[in-house]
């Protein structure tokens, strides 16, 4: 596995902003891919309220590294100002798939 430590980011966005987005963050190298699954109907508790929208799921592949900047980013570009922003830890998978994804999203600062 490259020691990058790669991982798959959840972002839920309304339909009309999700291929902005998405392409921002390619974009900007953050994201290596960023696959837009429309048609998600989410249903969720928000300021005591209980609401259903229609969204689109942002499925980010990334690294451990990139998670700043992509928060930084969606700070800017996210219409919501409580986003969703939940990483995933990948454990396995293909190697030369993972190599690409980890060369495709730009070094990082170091937070040290």
């Amino acid at each position: 596995m490259p020691a990058l430590e790669p991982v798959v980011c959840l972002v839920s966005a309304p339909p009309a902003d999700a291929a902005r987005i998405a392409a921002a963050l390619v974009e900007r190298e953050l994201a290596a891919c960023v696959n837009v699954l429309p048609g998600a109907r989410s249903i969720y508790r928000w300021q005591g309220e209980i609401h259903a929208d229609e969204e689109a799921l942002l499925v980010l592949k990334s690294t451990r590294a990139a998670l700043a900047g992509i928060d930084r980013a969606l700070q800017e570009i996210h219409p919501y100002d409580t986003f969703e922003l939940v990483a995933l830890e990948v454990t396995a998978g293909s190697e030369p798939y993972l190599e690409w994804l980890t060369a495709s999203v730009a070094p990082q600062p170091s937070s040290r």
